[in-house]
């Protein structure tokens, strides 16, 4: 598959929480994705039938703001979603990647943007199979995928502790965008603004050159040509 710097991660939260992820080991994360895809399966089943008809629905699912890949294997008995290092891309291989930022990636699944402006802006990019990607997205919009709630409703009774606590995760990372949102606005703005202006400059200059290199050639085509010297 493509190197995965190949699109420039934006800067959020998750950029910077997910850089530890480099070095502490996956099998944490591989556990909570077993149960997730458990509770996931459970409640839309009708997801993965739907998608029976591709002949290999695999996806490789890339976040640009964590070091990981996900590979989504949605086949409808039992659909896995499998963690690797981000490292690991050369060794890993499947028909089909989208590419793009966590949050975007999870309001797609979900249902909740226009999975069609995404793809317009570049903000998520599909490499392979668009036919498989066109079908599991209209499998995931029909079945209205809520991964908070279906996470709530397999909780139990520790539904109200769960949430309480997600509710205090999302305020914080809220907060963090907005700082983040800061620095980008008081440091990160103005350097792209002078190199936008160095760009242009430069393309100003490039045009000139140019444009002189082309004088001489206009000047010879319009010269009148010399007059021929008769012998006697």
């Amino acid at each position: 598959m493509p190197a995965k710097n190949s699109m420039a991660p934006p800067l959020s939260p998750i950029l910077v929480a997910g850089l530890p992820l480099r070095i502490l080991p996956l099998g944490p994360v591989q556990l909570a994705l077993d149960a997730l895809m458990s509770v996931i399966h459970g409640r839309h089943r009708d997801v993965f039938e739907r998608l029976s008809g591709i002949e290999d629905p695999t996806f490789i699912i890339d976040p640009l703001d964590l070091p990981l890949l996900f590979i989504l294997r949605a086949g409808p008995a039992s659909p896995k979603l499998i963690v690797v290092n981000a490292d690991d891309a050369a060794r890993v291989d499947a028909p089909t990647t989208i590419r793009g930022p966590l949050l975007a990636l999870i309001a797609l699944l979900e249902g909740r943007t226009d999975g069609d402006a995404l793809f317009f802006s570049r903000e998520l990019v599909i490499e392979g199979d668009t036919e498989a990607v066109v079908a599991l997205r209209n499998a995931v919009d029909d079945a209205e995928v809520d991964i908070i709630g279906d996470v709530l409703a397999a909780a139990g009774p520790l539904a109200t502790p769960v949430g309480r606590a997600l509710d205090l995760l999302s305020r914080l990372f809220s907060r963090a965008q907005a700082d983040m949102q800061l620095v980008h606005d008081a440091v990160l703005e103005p350097a792209n603004r002078r190199i936008d202006n160095q760009n242009r400059a430069q393309h100003e200059l490039q045009h000139r050159i140019d444009d002189l290199g082309r004088r001489p050639a206009k000047r010879a085509a319009k010269r009148p040509p010399a007059a021929r010297t008769r012998t006697p």
